[in-house]
């Protein structure tokens, strides 16, 4: 049993993927606020409860518990739809089984870049306002095969 536990993350090893409205709701705090003081409220958050915050939107931000805030440079206004925060929570949960020992906040990065990549490489193809959730995960295979290129 005791390797077992060592093998598995820490029960702090949390990551919350909202966007504002939902942001606001956790936070109790107006969509407006959110949207004007983002790091800060995403830093606060994290901060505070102990969690990796992924606050999405436009440049989505992945906040660290220990203050450290990364803005992620993929995706469009296309992904804004239903859905496709489930496709970034399953890249999370997916990668964050595979890197058990990589700092959870790295890992959070990683599925953003990789869910921002895939919904630029759908908006290439479909166009922004047709897309949805599914286009967004049949592109997950290219955008894994991109980074891996480093192109």
């Amino acid at each position: 049993m005791d390797s077992f536990q060592r093998d598995v993350r820490p029960a702090g090893a949390t990551v919350f993927t909202p966007h504002p409205g939902e942001m606001s709701r956790l936070t109790g705090r107006p969509t407006e606020e959110i949207q004007s003081r983002r790091v800060a409220v995403a830093r606060a958050f994290s901060n505070l409860f102990g969690v990796t915050l992924v606050l999405k939107g436009f440049r989505t931000l992945i906040a660290s518990p220990d203050g450290q805030v990364e803005v992620n440079p993929t995706g469009n206004p296309g992904m804004a739809t239903g859905g496709t925060g489930d496709v970034l929570t399953g890249l999370t949960a997916g990668l964050m089984a595979q890197f058990p020992h990589h700092p959870v906040g790295e890992v959070a990065a990683a599925a953003v870049y990789l869910h921002g990549l895939a919904g630029d490489l759908a908006a290439e193809e479909l166009g922004q306002p047709s897309m949805l959730a599914g286009d967004l995960l049949e592109k997950v295979p290219q955008a894994f095969k991109r980074l891996a290129k480093g192109s």
